[in-house]
C-alpha cells in the first residue's frame, strides 16, 4: 500500500502529464495497524496518535470521515471545503446513523492552521502531518497534474483562486514556505468500526471526491443539498468596468461643478478596496466573461511550477508552488 513518494527533483514537465493511476482500494487492517500511532499535530502543536481521529472511544463507536488536503494554501482545497461544508455542515453530520465527524489533515505546518480556518471558515477539526507520512503509507502520492475537467465543486473561477492564493502566501510573511509539499494530492477516507469503507485518492490536484459521491456513501441520498452563494471574478470585473463607464460619462456632465468623479468613483472603491491592483487590471481586460478561460490553466500552472523550480532542484520536502 505504500507509495515512495519522498523529496526528489522537480521535473516540471512530468509532474503535469496528466492523472496519475491509483486505486481505491481501502487499506487493509495491517496497512492501518502501520499508520495507528503515527502522530498529527493540532492547531495548538499538540500532538495526538492517527487512531485517536477515528478510534472508538467511551461515548461507542464512531464513523469519521477523514479528508487529507493539499498544502495550506491550496486554492482548490480551500474550495472544496467551502462547498463540502456548505452541503454537509455539523449540524446535519449529528443527525446521521451513526453520527458522523469530519476531520481535516494537511501536509503542511500546524502554525498555519489558524489562516485555513480564517480563510475558509472550516467548521470541522484540522491537524497537520508534515512530514507526510500518513500520506505516504495510506496510499496517495505526488503530482501537479490539474486534471481534464472542471469539478462540480469549483465555484469559483481558476483565476480567482489562484490570484487568492497568492495574497494568502505573501500576507504568510516567514510562514510562506511552512504550506507543505505542492506536489502532494490527498483523499478522502471514512473510518467506521475501526476500518475504512471508502476510499477515495486523488489522482491530480483537484480530483477530491466530489460531493454526491460523499452525501451517497454518508447516507444523504434523499437529501437536497444546501446551495452555496456563488462568487465570480468576472461578476465583479464587469461590475467595475460598468461604473467606471459610467463615472467617465458622468465626470464629462459634471466638469462644471466638480463633484462627478468624487461621487461615482466612491462605489468602484468600495469594491475594489480588497483587490490588488495588478487584479484588478486582470479584471478589467477580461469584462466580456472571458476570466474562467480553462484553456489557459495548464499554461499558467506550468509557468509558476518552472520559476519554483529554480530554488527546488535539490528535492526539498516544502517546495513552493500555489496551485
Amino acid at each position: 500500500m505504500a507509495v515512495d513518494t519522498a523529496a526528489k527533483p522537480i521535473d516540471p514537465q512530468g509532474d503535469f502529464e496528466g492523472d496519475i493511476k491509483v486505486d481505491n482500494k481501502p487499506p487493509s487492517k495491517a496497512d492501518l495497524e502501520k499508520v495507528a500511532d503515527l502522530p498529527v499535530l493540532d492547531v495548538d502543536k499538540k500532538s495526538h496518535t492517527f487512531k485517536s481521529l477515528y478510534a472508538d472511544n467511551e461515548h461507542g463507536s464512531r464513523r469519521v470521515l477523514i479528508i487529507f488536503i493539499r498544502h495550506f494554501f491550496c486554492g482548490n482545497c480551500q474550495e472544496y471545503l467551502r462547498t463540502f461544508a456548505s452541503s454537509i455542515p455539523p449540524s446535519l453530520l449529528t443527525t446521521l446513523t451513526p453520527p458522523t465527524e469530519v476531520v481535516i489533515i494537511g501536509c503542511g505546518q500546524p502554525e498555519l492552521i489558524p489562516m485555513y480556518i480564517r480563510e475558509t471558515s472550516c467548521p470541522y477539526p484540522i491537524y497537520a502531518d508534515p512530514t507526510r507520512q500518513l500520506y505516504h503509507k495510506l496510499g496517495m502520492t505526488m503530482t501537479l497534474a490539474l486534471g481534464a475537467e472542471k469539478p462540480e465543486y469549483m465555484q469559483r473561477s481558476m483565476l480567482s483562486v489562484m490570484l487568492q492564493s497568492v495574497i494568502q502566501e505573501l500576507r504568510s510573511g516567514r510562514k510562506m514556505l511552512s504550506g507543505g509539499d505542492f506536489r502532494q494530492v490527498g483523499g478522502e477516507f471514512i473510518f467506521e468500526d475501526g476500518r475504512v469503507t471508502f476510499c477515495h485518492r486523488m489522482k491530480n490536484t483537484r480530483d477530491h471526491a466530489e460531493i454526491p459521491v460523499v452525501r451517497r456513501e454518508l447516507g444523504l441520498e434523499g437529501e437536497r443539498p444546501r446551495a452555496r452563494k456563488r462568487w465570480s471574478t468576472t461578476g465583479l470585473g464587469r461590475r467595475l468596468s460598468q461604473r467606471r463607464q459610467s463615472w467617465g460619462a458622468s465626470r464629462s456632465r459634471s466638469r462644471n461643478t466638480g463633484k462627478g468623479s468624487e461621487v461615482h468613483m466612491s462605489g468602484v472603491r468600495e469594491e475594489a478596496d480588497a483587490m490588488p491592483e495588478d487584479a484588478l487590471k486582470k479584471l478589467e481586460g477580461n469584462k466580456d466573461g472571458m476570466v474562467e478561460d480553462e484553456k489557459v490553466e495548464n499554461g499558467a500552472f506550468k509557468d509558476q511550477a518552472n520559476r519554483s523550480a529554480e530554488g527546488s532542484v535539490n528535492g526539498t520536502a516544502n517546495g513552493h508552488v500555489t496551485i
